[in-house]
C-alpha cells in the first residue's frame, strides 16, 4: 500500500491538509521523476566537478559540539554503520563524500528510529559504499521514498515523500489530532500509541548513558519505563510562536514611500513554527498540544501581528502562557494585576514578558514573571515532584543511611521542588543564578506559608550552595540537581562530591548531559572513597552508586524526554 506522506514537501493526505490558504512547501515532483533505488546506484563518478558549497568548508565540516543534536545523530549514524566501517571510510577520505547528489530521490528501508531526534535512519548502499540517510517521521521497516537536501559527514537529510510500504504495527494515522502534523516541526510522534512514544523515550535514556556515560554496564541499572503525562494534548502552558520581518522588498517601497497598501494578512507573512527541516515559518493558527486558553488567545495575537505588520522592521517571537486568572478560587486576596489575550474559566492567557503567572501545583500555589523559566506542562508537575520526593524517602527505607531531614535544591529556579518538598524537611536550601527566579521563590514560599527559617533561598552559582549549608548534616541531606540542558559543570560537581550529600535525584531536560555528569559523579566519588578509605578509617569509603533511572514524558507527541537518576552514598 502507497501512501503520501504528510511530512513531505510535495503533498499530504487529504486527512492531514491545512487550511486551503496554507501551501505545500515544494511542488509535486512531475510523474516521470526518475526514482532510483539505493542498492542500484553506481557512486558519482570522482572527475565529474561537484558544485561549491556556499558555506566555508571548514565551517561546513567542523566537528559537532560535544552533546548537541548533530553530536547525538553521529554517534548513531557510526553506530548503525558499524564503527570499523565508519573508520576505514574516514581514512580514505570518503566520510564527507555522498554517493548521491543533492536532491536525488531514492527509494529506502528504514533501519531504525532515532530515539533522540524521532527521525528515521536507513541504510542506503551505492557501490561498495553505505551511507545513512536521515529522513523525518518513517518509522522501522517503512519503506520509503526521499529527497536528499543536505549531506553531512557519513550521512544525508532527506525529505519524506511517500510511505511506500507503512508500518501497521506502529503507524496509525488516525491517531494524528493535528492538521500541521508532517509540515509543522513541533510533533514527531502523533501517528504513534502513547505506549510506543514511552517505549521510544525509555530507549533515549538507555542510549544516552551507552553512549555518554563511560559507566560499566553492570553498574547501569535497568532503565524504569517512562512516567506518562496525565494529558497527551492539550497540556502544553506555553507557547512561543513567531514570524519573519516584511520582505525587503516591501521594507525598501515603505522606505520611497509607494509601499502597497495592506489590507487583511499579506501572503508573505506566515505566523507559526518552522516548518521541518527548514527555517521558514509556517502559518499556525491552532496547536492541539497547547492548553484550551492558549489556542482562544493565539487568534487576537495573530489578529494584532496582522494590524500592526507594517511597522515592524524585523521579525519576533511571540508569548503565550496559561495562567489562573486572579482571584481563581483558592488565590489570596490581592493577586498582582496581569495581562490576558483570553479567557477560559480560571485561566487566562498572558502575553506580557513581563505580567505574573500564576499556577497551581497540588496544592502549592506559584508566581512568576511570564518571560522567566517554568515547566511546560503543568498536568506533569505533581507525577515528576512526587516521583522525586518518593526516591528521597523510598519504602521500604534504604539500609544506606539514616532518613533524610534536609533538602538542599540547586537550580531551584522559582522553587517547584523546594515548596513541593517543603512539607517533608526539617530545612530547606535553594539557589539560582537568576535573582528575578529567586525573587519569585521567596515569594511563593510566602504564598504558600512557610517560614523563612524553614526556607530559604539565594541567588548564585550553584556550586556555592554548599558553602551556605555547612550546618546541613551530610548524611541526612538531600540534594536535588535540575540544571540547564548543558548540565552541571566540574566544579559544581566537586563541591557536591566532597560535600556528601546521603541522596541526590539529579534531574534533567537533556539525557545526555546528565550522562555525561552520573558518570563524572561516580568515578570521583569513586576516587573520593578510595583516599577516604586510606586517610581516614572511620570515613569507611563511601561513595555513590547510581540506584535508579527512568524517563518522565513532559512533552507527549515529541521526541523529548525528561530524565531522573537516583545516587545513593554507600
Amino acid at each position: 500500500m502507497s501512501s503520501t506522506h504528510p511530512r513531505s514537501r510535495s503533498a499530504s493526505p487529504a486527512a492531514l491538509s491545512p487550511p486551503p490558504d496554507k501551501k505545500a512547501r515544494i511542488e509535486s515532483p512531475p510523474p516521470s521523476a526518475e526514482v532510483v533505488h539505493a542498492a542500484d546506484q553506481p557512486p558519482p563518478s570522482s572527475s565529474k566537478k561537484q558544485p561549491k558549497s556556499r558555506k566555508n568548508k571548514k565551517n561546513a565540516r567542523r566537528i559537532p559540539e560535544p552533546y548537541s543534536h548533530d553530536d547525538i545523530l553521529a554517534r548513531e549514524v557510526s553506530a548503525l554503520l558499524g564503527q570499523d566501517y565508519a573508520d576505514a571510510a574516514k581514512a580514505d577520505n570518503l566520510d564527507w563524500v555522498p554517493p548521491f547528489e543533492q536532491s536525488q530521490q531514492l527509494d529506502l528501508t528504514v533501519s531504525r528510529i532515532s530515539p533522540s531526534t524521532g527521525e528515521s535512519l536507513s541504510i542506503a548502499t551505492s557501490g561498495d559504499r553505505q551511507w545513512v540517510i536521515v529522513a523525518p517521521l518513517s518509522l522501522p521497516g517503512e519503506r520509503i521514498r526521499v529527497r536528499v537536501y543536505r549531506h553531512s559527514r557519513l550521512y544525508s537529510h532527506a525529505d519524506l515523500l511517500e510511505v511506500i510500504e507503512p508500518n501497521p504495527e506502529w503507524r496509525d494515522m488516525s491517531l494524528v489530532q493535528c492538521s500541521y502534523f508532517g509540515k509543522c516541526a513541533g510533533c514527531q510522534y502523533q501517528m504513534l500509541s502513547y505506549e510506543k512514544q514511552l517505549d521510544l523515550k525509555r530507549q533515549t535514556v538507555v542510549e544516552a548513558y551507552k553512549n555518554y556515560s563511560k559507566i560499566p554496564s553492570e553498574l547501569v541499572p535497568t532503565i524504569r519505563p517512562t512516567i506518562g503525562s496525565p494529558l497527551q494534548y492539550g497540556y502544553r502552558t506555553k507557547l512561543t510562536p513567531h514570524f519573519q520581518r516584511p520582505p525587503f522588498s516591501f521594507q525598501k517601497a515603505q522606505k520611497r514611500g509607494d509601499a502597497p497598501a495592506v489590507e487583511g494578512k499579506p501572503d508573505w507573512l506566515k505566523i507559526g513554527f518552522h516548518e521541518v527541516g527548514t527555517k521558514r515559518v509556517m502559518d499556525i493558527e491552532e496547536c492541539p498540544i497547547a492548553t484550551p486558553v492558549i489556542n482562544k488567545g493565539l487568534a487576537p495575537v495573530r489578529e494584532n501581528v496582522i494590524k500592526n505588520i507594517t511597522k515592524f522592521k524585523n521579525g519576533a517571537t511571540l508569548l503565550l502562557r496559561d495562567s489562573l486568572r486572579p482571584g481563581a478560587p483558592g488565590d489570596n486576596p490581592a493577586p498582582p494585576a496581569t495581562s490576558a489575550a483570553a479567557a477560559d474559566g480560571e485561566h487566562v492567557c498572558v502575553t506580557d514578558q513581563k505580567a505574573t503567572v500564576r499556577e497551581r501545583v497540588g496544592d502549592m500555589l506559584f508566581e512568576y514573571t511570564a518571560g522567566t523559566f517554568f515547566q511546560n506542562n503543568n498536568s506533569a508537575l505533581v507525577p515528576l515532584t512526587s516521583y522525586v520526593r518518593d526516591a528521597i524517602f523510598p519504602t521500604p527505607a534504604p539500609a544506606t543511611g539514616p532518613r533524610p531531614t534536609h533538602l538542599v535544591d540547586a537550580y531551584c529556579g522559582s522553587g517547584l521542588f523546594s515548596i513541593m518538598l517543603a512539607p517533608h524537611f526539617e530545612r530547606v536550601a535553594g539557589i539560582e543564578l537568576s535573582a528575578e527566579s529567586i525573587r519569585a521563590a521567596q515569594r511563593n514560599a510566602a504564598l504558600n506559608a512557610l517560614p523563612e527559617a524553614k526556607v530559604s533561598f539565594m541567588a548564585g552559582d550553584a556550586a556555592n550552595i554548599f558553602d551556605t549549608v555547612q550546618d546541613f548534616p551530610r548524611d541526612r541531606t538531600a540534594l536535588v540537581i535540575d540544571p540547564p540542558r548543558k548540565g552541571s559543570d566540574e566544579r559544581f560537581i566537586d563541591q557536591m562530591v566532597a560535600f556528601g550529600a546521603g541522596t541526590v535525584v539529579y534531574v534533567s531536560c537533556n539525557v545526555h548531559t546528565q550522562a555525561r555528569d552520573v558518570g563524572m559523579i561516580l568515578k570521583k566519588s569513586e576516587a573520593e572513597a578510595a583516599e577516604g578509605a586510606d586517610a581516614r578509617a572511620e570515613a569507611k569509603g563511601r561513595k555513590y552508586v547510581l540506584e535508579s533511572l527512568t524517563g518522565l514524558d513532559l512533552f507527549p507527541q515529541t521526541a523529548h524526554v525528561e530524565a531522573i537518576a537516583v545516587l545513593r552514598l554507600v
